[in-house]
């Protein structure tokens, strides 16, 4: 089994999901006693929010690289960013790191494809849904057309994870007001809505509704379970 390397805190209210979705796959995988060979590095959050929204993406960089080096130099054999939003430094991370990283939207288009679909809301935080860094990939590298809530709905979309979600808030009226926007971008035409930023889950899930929800959390680390007992 391959030692699997988590950059996580980001927060660690999502970090917490990637540690039991790996362990419990491992299990169902290979059954018995196992678990995950993690290697893992959790920053302190405070730091990344504040240079997020000061638009210091090269501080980031720099702080995420080191951290990555670290996962790297503990053994681990491929890295995973437990966040969505912070796939923007991904080029800097690869840069200082001699082991594959793992993205979380190759991981989530490999899905979408599979499933035959071709239209996909994006939920995340304002710069995942604004940015061009995951919406230009799952376009040009899968051939997905993405559709973002609306300027209001974006707002409310990025306030709910920063002041509720991570956190560890999960607040029903946010709910409510999430649904909503799910529903308003499958009445545009999208066929599913990919929760893109790994602290949605805590708040939605595929039982309250009927529309296709795609999971990043669930599923980067279900492709880590496949990436570590891979021959």
């Amino acid at each position: 089994m391959k030692t699997i390397g988590l950059l996580g805190g980001m927060s660690w209210e999502s970090s917490v999901g990637y540690y039991q979705a790996i362990n419990k796959g491992i299990k169902d995988s290979l059954g018995g006693l196992h678990s995950a060979k993690i290697a893992m590095y959790s920053v302190d959050f405070d730091s990344i929010e504040k240079l997020q929204h000061y638009d210091d993406w090269d501080g980031t960089a720099k702080i995420l690289s080191k951290a990555a080096k670290n996962v790297q130099n503990a053994g681990a054999d491929f890295l995973l960013i437990c966040t969505n939003t912070m796939h923007k430094v991904v080029p800097q991370i690869e840069k200082a790191i001699d082991i594959p990283l793992l993205h979380i939207a190759d991981a989530t288009a490999d899905v979408i494809v599979k499933k035959g679909i071709k239209t996909v809301g994006l939920l995340g935080t304002a710069f995942t849904m604004e940015q061009d860094f995951y919406k230009k990939r799952l376009n040009e590298n899968y051939g997905l057309n993405v559709l973002i809530p609306n300027v209001a709905d974006r707002k409310i979309v990025h306030n709910v994870i920063y002041k509720e979600l991570c956190l560890g808030n999960s607040l029903p009226a946010s709910k409510v007001e999430y649904l909503r926007i799910i529903e308003s971008l499958a009445n545009q035409g999208a066929e599913a809505v990919i929760l893109g930023c790994t602290e949605i889950g805590m708040l939605v899930n595929q039982s309250d509704t009927e529309i296709t929800l795609l999971d990043t959390t669930y599923i980067h680390a279900q492709k880590a379970v496949e990436w570590a007992i891979s021959k």
